[in-house]
């Protein structure tokens, strides 16, 4: 056993005919090495029990260690889960970024809505984007040890001493060079910029992004969002929204980019998310324009996907008689298209009425128009005296994950008292928006 000491992950849920339970491993057990080696986190976890002959560490509740012996396949899983997902506590933002949503929040929220994560290993593991100024060289040298891609990375801006003015990290700037360390390794990476007018667009934006292009193809792909603003700004640096005219220039400048790039690469690389499109009043681009969703979590290309899906389920379905009346809700970013797709399954479909609401946020302000920060009381509100129907359709995303609670902890049996109607959840594809509207599965 090496000198680092053995804190331990405890086994929340051993799965059934796994390799754990054979062994006898239970929950309320801890696992304490594995090879001799201290398991610091679910990555150390994962790379030392990829081998067909392991030594695992166990140690029962009343201290007794069992030192047990394990031949499987290379990628068999012993079987088990602990009670941390990460088996580490998470890391925490230290930077002062001027684009801040959590900042913007109002007070009174429940706690975790205010952490700010910066933890490289969840960019790994649930495709959250890092700044780098919270990495040490030990933990850029586990990615490359561990080959942990693709890393998710908030650059911003490629100018370090911008870079460090927008973050208000004095280290932000020389933090860049962590991606020079990971290109040169072949560690695939995405990147992100959130636009703030002003500051990191125009001609910043012009050199970030030939800058980041050098990092082609490790550098896989870049979106560009618009910085989110909501009402609570006081005390904040002063940031203005975009207009029409500011989502045109942003868009022609990627446009030229992503020709360029696709001559020279056969990839567009630079992204613009679909508020810019929606914002200039532009047409959405087709599927190939978007490289395979890369950038699908950031809102590039969301909408182009969740049509195209909703025309190949459409198409899939037979024309017939659904005589009942629904609602639906969005925020006002996608509420053209959901219009047009609810018009397009009223005309299939005939005795079909399906009224689509527009929520307006007052609660965090009338700037914000995704559908995913909209709150329960902002929907209780503005349908309180509208027409319903049979049943209430709620995008998922409104929703804190796996849960039926809203941002502002309004839960979904709240929605239902509160208007009387059966709320039913709808996920995000068009599949599932086809399916939902018309009560299957």
């Amino acid at each position: 056993m090496s000198d680092k000491k053995q804190k331990g992950h405890v086994i929340r849920l051993v799965h059934k005919d796994s390799i754990a339970m054979e062994l006898a491993i239970e929950p309320g057990d801890k696992l304490l090495a594995i090879n001799n080696e201290i398991i610091d986190d679910i990555f150390d976890y994962q790379y030392y029990v990829e081998n067909e002959y392991i030594e695992v560490l166990i140690e029962k509740p009343d201290g007794e260690q069992w030192l047990l012996e394990v031949d499987k396949e290379e990628d068999e899983d012993l079987g088990i889960e602990f009670e941390n997902g990460l088996m580490d506590e998470y890391r925490s933002c230290h930077n002062k970024c001027i684009f801040c949503f959590i900042d913007q929040m109002p007070k009174g929220m429940r706690e975790t809505l205010y952490f700010k994560d910066d933890d490289s290993r969840l960019s790994f593991l649930q495709g959250n984007y890092v700044t780098l100024t919270n990495m040490s060289d030990h933990d850029i040298d586990r990615i490359i040890k561990y080959n942990l891609s693709p890393i998710n990375i908030s650059f911003q801006t490629m100018n370090p001493d911008l870079r460090c003015k927008m973050l208000n990290n004095r280290f932000a700037g020389e933090a860049l060079k962590k991606a020079d360390k990971l290109y040169e390794a072949g560690i695939s990476m995405n990147g992100q910029i959130v636009l703030c007018k002003g500051v990191n667009d125009g001609k910043e934006l012009e050199y970030s992004i030939r800058r980041l292009m050098q990092y082609i193809p490790v550098l896989e792909s870049v979106s560009v969002v618009p910085v989110g603003l909501s009402k609570y700004r006081e005390g904040l640096y002063p940031l203005e929204p975009f207009n029409k005219e500011d989502a045109k220039e942003v868009l022609e400048m990627i446009h030229q980019f992503q020709k360029e790039i696709y001559n020279d690469y056969g990839t567009h690389f630079i992204h613009a998310s679909d508020e810019w499109y929606i914002l200039a009043g532009d047409e959405i681009p087709e599927e190939e324009n978007y490289d395979g969703y890369l950038q699908l979590e950031n809102g590039v290309g969301m909408i182009r996907l969740l049509l195209n899906e909703f025309q190949d389920a459409l198409g899939r379905t037979t024309k017939r008689v659904v005589a009942h009346e629904i609602s639906l809700v969005t925020g006002r970013l996608a509420y053209p298209y959901i219009q047009q797709m609810a018009e397009e399954m009223m005309k299939r479909f005939s005795g079909l009425c399906i009224r689509v609401y527009q929520i307006t946020n007052y609660f965090f302000g009338e700037m914000i128009t995704v559908t995913g920060l909209l709150t329960g009381q902002d929907i209780i509100s503005q349908l309180k005296d509208k027409r319903l129907g049979e049943r209430l359709l709620l995008p998922q995303n409104t929703l804190r994950s796996g849960e039926t609670v809203f941002l502002d902890d309004v839960t979904v049996s709240d929605v239902e008292k509160a208007l009387q109607v059966k709320v039913d959840i709808v996920k995000s594809s068009g599949y599932d928006f086809v399916n939902a509207i018309l009560g299957e599965e």
